[in-house]
């Protein structure tokens, strides 16, 4: 037999704890009801069946129970049920009836996990803090905090803090299988939580917004596949002393980040620019006299940037130019790569001679798109390029330019 009456008390309470009236704020009182439709309860008014019956048997026992009163249509007795209304002074026992904890109770257990990561001294972790304090504040307003936790699976909570916590304060460059290990002692956990933490790191912290969860990742050190960073040029590096000479290697060369901190520059006499470059099709196929070109991979992170200045402090005189979409993507990369150097980027083949020489390969704005560019038009640098792409629908991916 099916338990309608676990599943009708089941939807009062919910009803219930969604109204003022669990918050003792409501003003005036106040009827908890379900009301019996076809579209609610679409098997009680099946005429081919006596599923009805089962359904005022259990009712009847609900309201013996005290947990609910019945309301007949036309308030003729044991005909047909308009609605039944929630007994609101016998709350505890239409809770145990179907073995569930209520949300106050919910609400401070989690208040109280949530206050216990906000009160670690340990190394900072600025977004996980504005993450406890958005939901601390939702809870204290008894407001539905499901987009992020559940309330009623702590456990599933205080992994999420774990796998936050740990990721804000990892500073040992690692795979993210060694990182689920270290901290849950299980290799695929952090996998199932990896997409709500990148969730959580675009919505509590605006430079993340546009990134993907592998680019976030990396900027704590943390990798899905060994993390290379490729460079070509007429250059001469060194690996534990042997050098190595890179204008015989026409597709450059890829070193991990780990071995980065191993090689030295030891000839960059010949290089005029340094040239920054998004996307890898484009490293591969693009080549210029006298530059150093590095694929940057979408948003740089903390091992290309210690490149980056490595060789600015070699050669801080020579040009600096970046190389990306003509998009917001492409401009937002530019400037964060601006910001976390410290060196003065310029636009490369990013401006409007560009994109008009190549406009019938462009694609349509989105309204992301939209939206992005209007907030960077007012920069004088992309006005121009921005208010062409605007009025005229258009963007193009780097791969198409050459």
């Amino acid at each position: 037999m099916v338990q309608y009456d676990k599943k009708i008390v089941n939807k009062l309470l919910d009803t219930y704890e969604n109204s003022l009236l669990s918050t003792n704020e409501n003003k005036r009182r106040v009827n908890i009801e379900f009301r019996f439709t076809k579209s609610a309860l679409p098997e009680y008014f099946n005429e081919s069946s006596f599923v009805y019956e089962d359904i005022h048997i259990q009712m009847r026992a609900l309201e013996e129970q005290k947990i609910v009163q019945i309301i007949w249509k036309d308030g003729k007795e044991n005909y047909v049920i308009q609605k039944v209304r929630l007994n609101i002074d016998w709350l505890e026992q239409a809770y145990a009836f179907v073995h569930r904890i209520p949300r106050r109770n919910l609400e401070e257990e989690n208040k109280l996990l949530l206050a216990e990561y906000d009160n670690d001294t340990g190394c900072e972790i600025p977004i996980t803090r504005k993450f406890i304090h958005y939901l601390l504040e939702r809870l204290q307003h008894h407001q539905s905090v499901k987009q992020y936790i559940h309330l009623d699976n702590p456990l599933e909570t205080k992994h999420l803090l774990i796998a936050l916590t740990g990721v804000e304060r990892n500073r040992k460059p690692c795979y993210v299988r060694e990182f689920s290990i270290a901290h849950f002692q299980d290799s695929k956990i952090f996998e199932q939580l990896e997409s709500h933490v990148v969730k959580i790191f675009r919505r509590f912290h605006p430079q993340y917004k546009s990134m993907d969860a592998r680019e976030i990742l990396a900027e704590y050190g943390i990798y899905h596949t060994p993390n290379y960073v490729y460079f070509k040029g007429n250059i001469v590096i060194a690996i534990d002393g042997e050098p190595m000479k890179l204008r015989h290697l026409n597709q450059g060369v890829g070193i991990s980040g780990e071995d980065l901190e191993n090689i030295a520059f030891k000839d960059l006499s010949r290089i005029k620019r340094v040239l920054t470059i998004e996307n890898l099709t484009t490293f591969f196929r693009w080549n210029e006299p006298d530059s150093l070109i590095i694929y940057l991979g979408g948003y740089h992170n903390r091992i290309r940037r210690a490149l980056l200045e490595k060789i600015h402090r070699a050669i801080p005189k020579v040009e600096y130019y970046h190389f990306g979409d003509i998009d917001a993507g492409g401009f937002a990369i530019l400037k964060d790569l601006r910001n976390k150097t410290g060196i003065h980027f310029q636009m490369y083949h990013m401006e409007l001679q560009t994109l008009k020489s190549y406009e019938q390969y462009g694609k349509p704005l989105s309204e992301s798109d939209r939206s992005r560019l209007k907030e960077m038009a007012k920069e004088e640098e992309f006005r121009e390029v921005i208010s062409y792409m605007l009025s005229h629908d258009v963007k193009l991916e780097q791969e198409c330019i050459g």
